[in-house]
């Protein structure tokens, strides 16, 4: 009997026209099986090797754009790349010991965005705040809170003075496992820090992957850009302040970079240090006084 090879496997990837024809532009060799004549998303089969040079050849297309408008399906495509190579191969569940939940935060109103991708296994609310902190490269030194929905959940200690008033949950004992779909289908919730600077962080679930023997978790995958100072003023006074940091000229130059230690780059961002960060963990602040 003839030995039947295995057909190579497929990775599901749902596209926009927009990132259908921005996939096209720098990898025409995959522009007929795009789907280009149709409108709307539409759901590409590609195999591991194409989802592989997409994810690259996006990533080169991003760093050579001239605008936004440019950038913004490239990120998607890049996105969509990235989550469809995590998926597990094959079919059948997970076992509970090899479960990780991947996560994508994305700090709100950042122009361009400032954003992590990270991998954890399940774990409560409280602990997560630790590797959003860690990851993004907060401090963890104000107040914090998640939104699900109308759903406000919080640590007792911490919010214990309207904790009650404002119904919130105990995010000190809410696993992560027991608030996202089994399914693993997506969803985003909110993550709010610094109740004065108001950073709010858009935290998609992006889905549950298997782990990777013999590699240690949580890990940050990818992201883009530095964390803003703490007490900077939100995201419009780190607007000013990335301005006047960057321009001798401006009156505030001198002062706001002594402020911030002699130096600060925009768009340093190293996933080996955001990993190394989020396995440290943080030191336990319940003690202290927090803003």
């Amino acid at each position: 009997m003839p030995h039947r090879t295995q057909p190579e496997p497929r990775f599901p990837t749902k596209l926009t026209l927009a990132q259908r024809k921005a996939v096209a532009a720098f990898a025409p060799s995959l522009a007929d099986r795009l789907k280009l004549d149709e409108p709307n998303q539409r759901v590409i089969d590609f195999t591991l090797a194409e989802l592989k040079e997409i994810k690259a050849k996006a990533q080169t297309a991003i760093r050579q754009a001239m605008t936004g408008t440019e950038r913004r399906p490239l990120r998607h495509v890049l996105d969509s790349a990235a989550l469809a190579l995590s998926q597990p191969r094959g079919s059948g569940s997970i076992p509970a010991s090899e479960r990780l939940y991947q996560f994508k935060i994305t700090l709100l109103d950042t122009r361009p965005p400032i954003w992590r991708r990270i991998q954890v296994k399940d774990c409560t609310l409280d602990k997560l705040h630790e590797h959003i902190q860690t990851a993004m490269g907060w401090t963890n030194s104000h107040l914090h809170h998640f939104r699900l929905g109308d759903q406000l959940y919080g640590d007792p200690l911490l919010m214990q003075e309207n904790f009650e008033d404002m119904d919130y949950k105990d995010s000190t004992t809410t696993k992560i496992s027991a608030i996202l779909p089994k399914d693993g289908r997506r969803v985003r919730f909110r993550y709010d820090y610094d109740f004065g600077d108001n950073w709010q962080h858009e935290v998609l679930f992006e889905g549950i992957v298997r782990a990777e023997p013999r590699r240690k978790y949580p890990v940050c995958l990818e992201g883009a850009r530095a964390c803003p100072p703490e007490d900077v003023g939100g995201v419009w006074g780190y607007a000013v302040f990335v301005e006047a940091i960057q321009n001798p000229e401006h009156e505030d130059h001198d002062g706001l970079l002594e402020w911030a230690g002699g130096s600060f780059d925009p768009e340093a961002f190293d996933p080996a240090a955001a990993t190394k960060a989020m396995k440290k963990g943080l030191p336990d602040w319940r003690s202290e006084r927090w803003v």
